[in-house]
């Protein structure tokens, strides 16, 4: 991976998601996981890119003017990495992103962040449509369960595994953090390659 031509993106790593109206959630480790890889790619001074979601609804956990709004401490954006808020799923759409990257010949991407089934997974998808090499980091994401229209609740997890199985090998790959850090020369033995999470 050649870190010169590879951004971060880590997507909605925001104090919202603590709220418990969302329901249960998987991989309680993934913003520990994020956090392994912003340090990683901070070491070796590479694109970090912050996305944020924000709602023009004073009633949304993601209004701007609400503490709920920010991301979280340990995550949060420092010297001159960019920050691009959006209002929808994707990260692409309403925002300077891919003009960013484009500019900056930035033709490969690593995300991680929340939620894997939404704004993760619209990422993902678009990103791979736009042609950038890109990269989803399993166990550096999270999802809620969901409530389908027959009214069945499905679980967290199996949200989760579905879908990166649906993502992998179609608009990325899917990879684990340890397996990343492995490719930009961090602390784990050998790359690892999954597609359910």
């Amino acid at each position: 991976m050649n870190m010169e031509k590879t951004a971060l993106v880590i997507v909605d790593v925001q104090k919202a998601f603590a709220d418990l109206s969302w329901g249960k959630r998987n991989n309680p480790e993934a913003e520990a996981n994020i956090l392994k890889i912003l340090q990683a790619w901070r070491e070796q001074d590479a694109c970090v890119i912050h996305i944020q979601h924000q709602s023009d609804n004073p009633n949304s956990l993601f209004f701007p003017e609400k503490e709920s709004y920010g991301i979280i401490e340990p995550l949060q954006p420092i010297g001159d990495e960019p920050v691009f808020a959006k209002k929808v799923n994707s990260a692409f759409i309403g925002t300077d992103l891919e003009g960013f990257l484009r500019l900056r010949g930035l033709m490969e991407i690593v995300i991680v962040g929340l939620t894997t089934p939404h704004c993760i997974s619209t990422t993902t998808r678009m990103s791979g449509n736009l042609g950038f090499k890109t990269c989803l980091v399993s166990d550096a994401t999270a999802a809620f369960e969901l409530t389908g229209p027959d009214g069945r609740r499905y679980d967290a997890e199996i949200i989760h595994d579905v879908t990166l199985a649906a993502l992998h090998g179609e608009f990325a790959e899917v990879i684990t953090t340890k397996g990343l850090l492995a490719k930009v020369g961090g602390n784990a033995p050998e790359q690892e390659k999954m597609a359910n999470g």
